[in-house]
């Protein structure tokens, strides 16, 4: 029988993991890591008890019961620890149960570039913080308070003793009296008493537990009933309505907004989202600094593309074969070379807006009639070009390349979707990001992206291992429909390649190399004792 070995969420053989596309070989150092984190939580019980009742305002940490590991939520990037409050006297307060949510190191690249969980942690603060202030009307979970690795604690100022909530109180009255810029509503307080004893040293976030009562996660139920039209346009017109109350809000710049030391919020990290922390997990480095924010959408999609080149010159298993390397490198190029086909030039320098680029149903919460009840898992937010905000790609339960496929399904869906958009835009009185120009409405700037092809390409953006798909299947059409030589994939390979670098042979060299020793260590692994 085939040797198997531990994912996080699944075993795999080696004629599996021969396949995968992504560094398996890293992957495997994820489960014995996990154990080991979570013993550590685990061990830290009455740390955390004090952080709750910290954060909380309560008059003892014996008040705080943490829930046992076979209860805790474990998603991809966190684990989230319940903890139960007893006799919890708390009007604003819906149920007694708090989640304590902390990063999982492992897995967002914490040992390769230190600095990544408060990264994340920071960017996700600033999210809620910023969600609270300007669109109240946006159903997130209450964020209680957060703290970083390095001691830094955050809490609301309601749940601070009263003669300090008093002054914070007055001091955000004051300032604002003054026109200068207000604090958000967290609060530095460093504990020493939590310091005293942290044993994790890691940061974390203390967050609402959405209850039964308030919803349930959309994937529980949108496989099995997707069809149904009427869930689907409440669930659709709700979305829509989520999606025009944030980005009728433009941002200055490109960007991540997070709490800095002193409690305001600014728009100064690097735009955060999924792919660049999960390419720097497997050690590849994406060479954009944390302090790198964009005023151009082709500055911000140069660095990504940037991104993309890193993980075929740094990931070892990157590609199968010569073969492959041209097919990559080729279309790389191809992507610098359109990218102005793309892009309205009128838009270059904004609109900026927050947007949501993980959400996935787990991350919606929905009552019995798919209403959306609550938003959970904002830390990929992040202010980005409006031509870039697209319907969700789960919306047909296809995976991406399949939707480059045969996007006829999908498109369905997609015009259904901006119809609902369109109509909240005609009820809300929404003109346009530019005066009343209605060809700056957000609806019609989805639909514009749909026609010029710019969905793709910002999808192909997100997508580090589909990106060459999306390139081949919907890109590259595009401009070879009037050619006469219809195939011109022999041309194109024989090519464009060369343009992708100055090293292109050297690369090449090294990436067949990186492979082969790659699969040696992968037969290895799987290999009997």
């Amino acid at each position: 029988m085939p040797k198997s070995r531990h994912l996080l969420r699944e075993d795999i053989t080696y004629s599996t993991a021969r396949k995968e596309e992504v560094n398996i070989l890293h992957r495997l150092g994820y489960y014995d890591q996990q154990n080991e984190f979570f013993a550590r939580i685990s061990d830290s019980r009455g740390w955390i008890q004090a952080v709750v009742a910290y954060h909380l305002g309560l008059t003892s940490p014996d008040e705080c019961q943490v829930a046992d590991i076979v209860d805790w939520l474990h998603g991809s990037f966190n684990v989230c620890v319940p903890v139960t409050i007893n006799n919890w006297k708390n009007s604003r307060q819906t149920g007694q149960r708090v989640l304590l949510r902390l990063p999982l190191p492992y897995r967002v690249g914490e040992s390769f570039h230190p600095g990544n969980v408060d990264e994340k942690i920071r960017c996700e603060a600033g999210t809620y913080a910023w969600l609270q202030d300007n669109c109240p009307d946006v159903p997130i979970p209450k964020l209680y308070g957060f703290a970083l690795s390095t001691g830094e604690t955050f809490t609301h100022i309601e749940n601070l003793p009263f003669l300090s909530s008093c002054f914070q109180h007055l001091r955000r009255l004051l300032l604002s009296y003054l026109n200068r810029q207000v604090p958000t509503r967290y609060v530095p307080c460093p504990s020493t008493r939590l310091l005293d004893q942290r044993t994790l040293r890691t940061g974390y976030i203390l967050v609402e537990y959405i209850e039964g009562t308030t919803g349930e996660m959309l994937s529980s139920t949108w496989k099995k009933r997707h069809n149904d039209t009427q869930l689907r346009t409440n669930l659709f017109r709700d979305l829509a309505r989520i999606l025009l109350s944030v980005s009728q809000l433009s941002l200055p710049k490109i960007g991540s907004l997070v709490i800095d030391h002193s409690g305001f919020l600014q728009l100064i990290n690097r735009p955060l989202s999924l792919e660049i922390q999960d390419l720097e997990n497997e050690r590849i480095p994406t060479h954009i600094a944390r302090d790198y924010t964009y005023s151009t959408v082709g500055s911000y999609i140069t660095d990504i593309l940037g991104v993309h080149d890193s993980r075929l010159i740094n990931q070892p298993n990157a590609i199968n074969d010569s073969g492959d390397y041209l097919y990559q490198a080729s279309a790389l190029t191809a992507m610098r070379a359109v990218l102005p086909s793309f892009f309205r030039r009128e838009l270059c320098r904004g609109p900026f807006v927050l947007s949501f680029t993980d959400l996935h149903p787990s991350n919606i919460f929905v009552d019995k009639d798919w209403h959306i009840t609550a938003l959970v898992d904002l830390e990929w937010a992040c202010a980005r070009p409006v031509e870039m905000i697209r319907t969700p790609t789960w919306l047909t339960n296809q995976a991406v390349d399949e939707i480059a496929e045969t996007p006829e399904e999908y498109d369905q869906m997609r015009a259904e979707f901006v119809d609902t958009l369109r109509t909240e835009e005609d009820r809300s009185g929404f003109t346009g990001f530019v005066g009343s120009n209605c060809e700056s409405r957000l609806s019609t700037i989805m639909g514009k992206g749909w026609e010029s092809g710019a969905f793709w390409y910002s999808l192909a953006l997100a997508s580090p291992t589909g990106l060459f798909s999306v390139f081949y299947k919907q890109i590259q059409p595009r401009f070879l429909k009037y050619c006469s030589d219809q195939d011109g994939c022999d041309t194109f390979h024989q090519a464009m390649p060369w343009y992708w670098s100055q090293d292109f042979v050297r690369i090449g060299a090294r990436k067949l190399a990186d492979k082969k020793e790659y699969d040696i260590r992968l037969r290895e692994e799987f290999q009997d004792e």
